[in-house]
């Protein structure tokens, strides 16, 4: 079997019948946890060596585990710090906050791979504006140059222990005040704006080969009438075109308030295929997910599942394997100090070596 272009959940800590029958449908292609998916990591590593044990090639495996207030799985698991802790200590420090970015990316990687996930749609590279709740301290930074330091250095991380990153929410979502999973957001700026702003952490971190973006559910009117992640003009003509992209596209989760100007999940689904996405996002819904499913049965897209195939970890290895990494120990040393972000951006001293006092 080939990996089809619907990227869905599963109902619980261990895969019901029909989860398994779901999973065998030739229109699905991965499958995204949650915390409801999660015990510990041993119950975790079972769930996923399950799902890989499906089909061949494996189903992709993804979380959301940015840090902060988005980290699927918790308890087991290192606690991640916000992005915006980064983005303090970038202000005193972008070299001291670029090697915890990168460390700390490494370490996200490292203990996702150990439980059998490919990778996590991470890391968000937003500019904090100031408005939108739904970003946040999910943001790096205010600033430009920090977000783009920072997430490339998190991507650096996580490509050195073997993982790919997900760019998110391209082309930014940090400029509307509106969250769009509850409601369409609408970011009226000029497009030459946003390509001096908004997308340049997404023009540098693509130059660096960043593997994955995903699309907002956000209008940019100057651009395009639809949203960024139904819009042919932003993802083939700007993101392919302009900017670039090799990578894959996956389209941010379909069941969100801002997609339904797509129509129904169907309509929506073909929309966000037919505008540029790889795949597609179907969670939270077990009728829409079969509804998608089922009508993509027949959908092939070879140039896609080439991209897909690229996303799969290209190191699985233990829990043990990981901790005997000198870098396990200096990534948790740099956790630690980061928990008290406020005490270490006070302990900054220029005449240091690396400008802190450790």
């Amino acid at each position: 079997m080939t990996l089809g272009p619907v990227m869905l959940d599963v109902a619980g800590i261990e895969l019901t019948a029909e989860d398994r029958e779901l999973l065998l449908h030739p229109a699905v292609g991965g499958v995204i946890l949650f915390a409801r998916n999660y015990r510990d990591p041993q119950q975790l590593a079972a769930l996923t060596a399950d799902i890989r044990g499906l089909r061949a090639p494996h189903l992709l495996v993804a979380v959301d585990q940015e840090g902060g207030r988005v980290q699927r799985f918790r308890a087991g698991f290192q606690r991640l710090p916000p992005a915006g802790v980064f983005g303090q200590l970038y202000r005193q420090s972008p070299s001291v906050a670029q090697q915890a970015a990168r460390l700390t990316g490494w370490l996200m990687a490292s203990e996702l791979q150990a439980v059998g996930v490919d990778y996590s749609f991470a890391p968000v590279l937003d500019i904090d504006r100031g408005m939108c709740r739904a970003i946040g301290d999910r943001a790096f930074s205010q600033d430009t140059q920090a977000v783009t330091a920072l997430a490339g250095a998190w991507m650096q991380g996580a490509r050195l222990a073997g993982m790919a990153s997900v760019g998110k929410h391209f082309p930014g979502h940090g400029g509307v005040e509106a969250d769009s999973h509850l409601a369409l957001p609408c970011d009226e700026r000029s497009f030459d704006t946003l390509w001096q702003e908004e997308l340049v952490p997404f023009r540098h971190l693509v130059a660096q080969g960043l593997e994955t973006v995903m699309p907002a559910h956000v209008v940019y009117p100057a651009v395009d009438t639809q949203p960024a992640g139904f819009s042919e003009r932003w993802l083939q003509g700007i993101l392919r075109g302009q900017m670039g992209f090799q990578g894959v596209i996956i389209s941010d989760a379909l069941d969100m308030a801002a997609a339904e100007v797509a129509g129904g999940f169907v309509e929506r689904s073909k929309a966000a295929l037919a505008a540029g996405c790889d795949q597609l996002l179907v969670c939270n819904n077990r009728v829409a997910a079969i509804q998608v499913v089922e009508a993509l049965a027949d959908y092939r897209d070879a140039a896609a599942q080439a991209r897909l195939a690229r996303l799969y970890s290209r190191h699985f290895s233990s829990r043990e394997n990981c901790q005997a990494n000198p870098l396990w120990q200096e990534a948790q040393a740099w956790l630690a100090r980061l928990e008290n972000v406020d005490e270490l951006v006070l302990a900054y001293d220029p005449t240091t070596r690396g400008g802190m006092v450790l």
